[in-house]
């Protein structure tokens, strides 16, 4: 998205390397990089608790406090506060994709939904934000409802979010995205930028279309893909939700 302005991970990963279902080697992050991680997360939660305590009518320290209860994997948490920055600033409530994804994770598909459709009458050529409803259109409805419901666009958007979109439209496969990809007279910066994006999506759709084995397979691309974290804000954010969606699928697949 373009920026207008549970459980600790670290154990969950670690636990699963003791048990066989993820090999070191295999985990796009260490666990001890992820506890590290973890523990910078809780320490904000508490600090803008602390702040929240002493002033509960700045929306800073709700927004800092739901970006880290969400990469806790703490969603209903991160609803609220968004939900609180929304109500102490209306202004916010068009743009703020993240409470989008954070319903979309806390279960609320509809609200996810009702939430990326405000932000298309905010930037109607931003076609991450339509992915976005797609997906949550598909988890409240199923997928021929959702592929109905694609939101439409007249002008150009940076790649490869066109190509994604092609994607929820059945006019093209992962495969494809990924050969156009590699084909593409790009440098490595870009090349890289656009296969974070492009495993991303396509991990989180395999995910919502019920096939875990190719959505784990692309999210963990998307993970070990280093520009994200690199990148600033808003591809940063969104490497957490990659590495969040790749953490539940091993979750899932330990459990059977």
């Amino acid at each position: 998205m373009r920026i207008r302005l549970g459980t600790a991970y670290g154990g969950v990963l670690a636990a699963l390397l003791a048990l066989g279902a993820v090999d070191a080697e295999d985990a796009p992050i260490s666990a001890d990089q992820k506890a590290r991680e973890v523990a910078r997360w809780q320490e904000t939660v508490d600090a803008m608790t602390k702040r929240i305590a002493a002033d509960a009518k700045g929306s800073d320290a709700y927004s800092r406090r739901g970006d880290a209860r969400f990469f806790l994997g703490q969603f209903a948490g991160a609803v609220q506060d968004y939900e609180e920055m929304v109500r102490l600033d209306p202004e916010l409530d068009a743009s703020h994709w993240r409470l989008g994804i954070a319903y979309y994770y806390a279960g609320k598909a509809e609200s996810a939904a009702a939430q990326f459709g405000k932000y298309h009458a905010f930037d109607q050529v931003d076609r991450e934000n339509g992915i976005w409803r797609y997906l949550s259109q598909y988890k409240a409805h199923g997928k021929d409802a959702a592929r109905k419901e694609l939101l439409k666009y007249e002008k150009d958007d940076r790649e490869p979010f066109p190509a994604v979109y092609k994607l929820f439209a059945g006019e093209i496969t992962p495969r494809q995205i990924l050969d156009g990809i590699a084909a593409a007279k790009l440098d490595d910066a870009e090349r890289e930028k656009r296969l974070f994006y492009a495993e991303l999506y396509i991990g989180l759709n395999a995910a919502a279309e019920g096939d875990p084995e190719e959505a784990r397979r692309h999210l963990r691309a998307a993970v070990a893909n280093t520009w994200g974290p690199r990148a600033g804000y808003g591809p940063a954010w969104m490497w957490q939700v990659g590495r969040l969606q790749w953490e539940q699928l091993e979750r899932e697949a330990n459990a059977k």
